[in-house]
């Protein structure tokens, strides 16, 4: 797998002191993009790049994902994401993105029976739970207990592509039922195990709300509405959980150790915890009526107001995932009979803004986090668990970009580089060695000499009589 340079095609580089220096123009094998390869820029120029957030840098070559941001288009190894949640089940699309088709009814029986094989968890995993105090945060368990799935399955060779497949299938397998018991945990409640005889979706909702007290039957609607959430948020190119995966995984570390740190980095409000960032936001809007003042105050740049789950790094068009989420939220929220004021002050700000100049001019659209916290907060999974649902669904995508890096021996580590900003060279000095200590002064086995600025038993006895 490799980008096709562009025949005969390179930019020039001029330098300050009149050299110059060609760099090679690549070509993906879908949209519209260039590449310049500077990957021999400093051996022949000794100059680096300089691109904080790696807004204009591409780290690494892919097969998986497609983003063509202006376009508004998301494709799963060519295929429309929006057309897979129509169409397919989490776990074909999870096959799709690991081995690259779509199984067909063969393939798809095996990989099944693979994935519930594996999730069962070890009795010395479920019970780190235990050790978490009640408040703990869902995401603060999931990294903690992700990273040490890698004492339990250490047995791991990188290079044994058997092994990098049975790892892959454990944390796909694995995530929902961590997640679920994350969930348990944080309420005190016992957990339930998976069932045999339950799809994937219908797994994690019967973990989530089921108790001894009383079985839990998983509504129709709830099943298509976890299956969508799980295909949209699977992967989404080299965001910055993915490439911390990738970073993490250039070191050659354990790969359940390269998925905790992949986690850790999405557990940030300005990644995974969107969603949730959105749902405050409405919730502070109130209601329809209050929505224009919002927009008035979002414009003026208002102290402590702005505008959640509207704009995104890659994409300059309606992200055509929250095209399809918009649409599920409605169904969800219709067939569970569930009033949400949220939704409609949602579709208020929605409409404002996308007839408002300001917003349009700057490409400000909805993205996939706008609509996703109405719907699971209508499946009944509260804020706190957002993230957590996202880590679960994006684990298919950090395992397949992990397991590729490997395959395609991607594997030069990740170093970046730093513009230094700090003092410049110094010379050391020792400090002064310190001078004399007070001399301790005793007059008696019990005697007490006080100090300047020492509390006396005059003073405390002043302080007995005040007010």
């Amino acid at each position: 797998m490799a980008a096709a340079a562009e025949e005969d095609q390179f930019a020039t580089l001029t330098l300050p002191d009149g050299r110059e220096h060609k760099i090679n123009i690549l070509k993906p094998h879908l949209g519209e993009e260039l590449f310049l390869d500077i990957r021999d820029l400093y051996a022949k120029t000794g100059c680096f790049t300089f691109d904080p957030g790696f807004t204009c840098t591409g780290s690494c070559i892919s097969a998986i994902t497609f983003i063509d941001g202006p376009k508004g288009v998301c494709l799963y190894r060519g295929y429309p994401v929006q057309d897979l949640c129509e169409g397919a089940e989490a776990l074909e699309v999870a096959h799709l993105l690991l081995v690259g088709e779509l199984p067909d009814a063969a393939a798809k029986a095996k990989f099944e029976a693979e994935i519930k094989k594996h999730m069962l968890i070890h009795e010395k995993v479920k019970a780190m739970f235990a050790n978490f105090t009640i408040n703990a945060h869902p995401m603060a368990m999931m990294v903690a207990v992700i990273g040490g799935l890698s004492s339990v399955f250490s047995e791991l060779d990188p290079s044994d592509s058997h092994h990098r497949w049975l790892a892959c299938l454990r944390m796909i397998a694995k995530l929902p039922v961590l997640a679920a018991m994350a969930y348990k945990t944080s309420l005190g409640q016992p957990t339930n195990y998976p069932k045999a005889g339950l799809s994937f979706a219908e797994n994690f909702l019967y973990m989530m709300f089921a108790t001894p007290m009383e079985e839990y039957t998983p509504h129709p609607v709830a099943v298509k509405a976890i299956n969508a959430f799980m295909i949209l948020h699977m992967d989404h190119e080299q965001n910055a959980s993915t490439s911390t995966v990738r970073i993490a995984g250039s070191s050659q570390a354990n790969p359940y150790a390269c998925i905790a740190a992949g986690t850790a980095s999405l557990w940030g409000p300005a990644h995974g915890g969107a969603n949730e960032a959105v749902i405050k936001m409405l919730e502070e809007i109130g209601s329809k009526d209050k929505v224009a003042q919002f927009v008035i105050d979002v414009k003026a740049k208002k102290e402590g107001v702005r505008l959640m789950g509207f704009g995104h790094r890659v994409y300059k068009n309606y992200d055509p995932r929250a095209r399809y989420m918009k649409k599920m939220v409605t169904q969800v929220l219709g067939e569970l009979g569930v009033q949400d004021p949220l939704l409609d002050v949602a579709v208020e700000l929605e409409r404002i803004a996308l007839a408002d100049e300001y917003f349009v001019s700057r490409k400000l659209y909805p993205n996939v986090d706008y609509y996703s916290g109405i719907m699971l907060r209508a499946l009944g999974i509260p804020t706190s668990m957002f993230t957590v649902m996202f880590a679960m669904s994006r684990t298919v995508g950090w395992v397949t970009h992990w397991n590729e890096q490997l395959q395609e021996g991607q594997m030069r580590i990740g170093r970046p580089r730093q513009l230094y900003a700090g003092v410049k060279t110094r010379e050391y000095k020792p400090a002064a060695p310190p001078g004399p200590s007070k001399p301790f002064v005793k007059m008696g086995s019990d005697a007490f000499v006080p100090g300047a600025g020492d509390f006396t038993k005059e003073q405390a006895e002043k302080e007995q009589g005040g007010d």
